[in-house]
């Protein structure tokens, strides 16, 4: 580039006696990552063309003028052709740039009642909001693949624990739902955060309006927001939706990241309650026998990127007066690691879900272990009228009982039940059974096995419509 054309890129050039530093060039240029914002910006330009030619600041020949060159720029950048230059700092005056060379003084005319403050914060909501339909996609892919597995599993028994203890029998598939229940969640967070994030900040320039006889709200019907910013010094200082946006990511890899633990655990030989496929493992350079489950560990790892991007954007804000700083150049790169990242997770999840091979035969045998029924036969006594407190205390002087001989509550003799209480009849055999555990549950949100059939019919409705 020639020094004339350098300094013709410059909006600002005339303001200053000495040109930037290569060093100061190189050190605010933000180009090698916002330039994934193209599209959006060159949606964004031409709304905002189409604008100043109905409000009567743009004449026919430049508005036609404007679109044939971004028509030529968008497949510039689609064929990867588009000359991307440091020089010119950022994603807007690259385009601005090029747009000038295409269509001449059109070009220079687009940016009349705009500043690159409403216009960066426009292409993030743009890009932002497309990020968020396609989080939300793939957390209904995701959520699909947990009902396919949890479905021929609703009556599978399996140990539930607290504090890593076994707690009490629950089926496969009602453990299944409780992560379908997260990531419903997330995808409602995900499109609570997108009604603020679609609100178009373009019409507040550089913080306070401009003095051309604008149409906002044209502009926001034609790129498909709501509404607009109602303040325009909140319309470009706001950052927000970006960090809204990544609180709920953050969310969305907590839950990846307890499944994560869960399928870590269950795969380990000492459990063996499940097998990942092949695809998704990896073995060691020096033990020949290793299938280490790579994908959850590394999932589980990358959600410490994503808080820490979402601690990174509070910080980048706390202290910011009014209006726009330079600061807020340092929104993009968290926020668009943040969406490969989870974007990445829930793909791979969807398919690795999938491809999970379940061992009933070992749940069945764990969740035999621990005295799981121990609560199913204090519910029995309190049924027959003994206070619950008083029912507790018989049970765990059972349990004692049973765990100094090494055998389970429904290995005791009748007889020797009834020496913990006399309300103890032939009829506990059904309760202190897995099956009957399971079964007694039968109520909304319980893990009866006809009740987690409900609740699976009930996600793929939920799924369908909103898809």
């Amino acid at each position: 580039m020639t020094d004339q054309l350098a300094k013709k890129s410059e909006a600002w050039s005339a303001r200053f006696s000495e040109p930037v530093s290569e060093l100061v060039k190189r050190y605010t240029a933000s180009v090698d990552f916002d330039r994934r914002l193209a599209q959006a910006d060159i949606e964004g330009s031409l709304a905002h063309a189409a604008m100043l030619h109905a409000a009567g600041l743009l004449g026919d020949a430049d508005l036609a003028a404007i679109r044939a060159g971004m028509a030529t720029l968008r497949d510039e950048i689609e064929r990867g052709a588009f000359a991307w230059s440091v020089d010119l700092e950022d994603v807007h005056l690259n385009i601005e740039r090029r747009l000038t060379e295409l269509a001449g003084d059109a070009g220079k005319r687009l940016h009349t009642a705009r500043s690159r403050n409403d216009q960066v914060a426009t292409d993030i909501r743009l890009w932002l909001r497309a990020t968020i339909d396609e989080t939300r996609a793939q957390l209904a892919s995701l959520q699909r693949a947990l009902l396919d597995l949890a479905e021929p599993h609703a009556d599978t028994i399996m140990p539930g624990f607290t504090h890593l203890q076994v707690a009490q029998p629950v089926t496969f598939g009602h453990h299944l739902l409780a992560y379908v229940e997260m990531f419903a969640r997330d995808a409602e967070r995900m499109a609570d955060c997108r009604r603020r994030v679609n609100r178009l900040p373009l019409g507040a320039a550089a913080l306070a309006g401009t003095s051309y006889p604008i149409d906002r709200e044209a502009v926001a019907r034609a790129l498909g927001f709501d509404g607009v910013c109602g303040n325009s010094l909140d319309a470009v200082s706001d950052r927000d939706f970006a960090i809204e946006f990544c609180a709920a990511a953050s969310l969305v890899m907590v839950h990846v990241s307890r499944l994560s633990e869960e399928l870590v655990l269950w795969m380990s030989p000492r459990v063996g309650f499940i097998d990942l496929a092949d695809r998704f493992c990896t073995g060691s350079s020096i033990m020949p026998q290793k299938k280490n489950p790579d994908v959850p560990e590394l999932a589980r790892g990358k959600s410490g990127r994503v808080f820490g991007h979402l601690v990174g954007l509070l910080t980048l804000m706390k202290g910011q007066p009014l209006a726009y700083n330079k600061d807020n150049q340092e929104d993009k790169e968290p926020l668009f690691d943040t969406a490969d990242t989870i974007l990445a997770t829930l793909q791979i999840f969807a398919d690795l879900v999938g491809g999970i091979s379940v061992r009933p035969e070992r749940m069945r045998q764990a969740a035999a272990e621990g005295f799981s029924t121990a609560t199913d036969l204090a519910d029995y006594l309190a049924k027959k009228g003994l206070p619950f407190r008083d029912a507790h205390e018989a049970v765990a002087r059972a349990v004692r009982s049973a765990a100094d001989r090494g055998v389970d509550l429904a290995d005791l003799p009748l007889d020797e039940l009834r020496a913990f209480s006399a309300l103890i009849d032939a009829d506990v055999a059904a309760v202190l059974t897995l099956e009957g555990s399971v079964a007694a549950r039968d109520h909304v949100g319980g893990t009866a096995p006809r009740q987690v059939r409900a609740a699976i019919a009930q996600h793929r409705a939920r799924l369908a419509v909103a898809s």
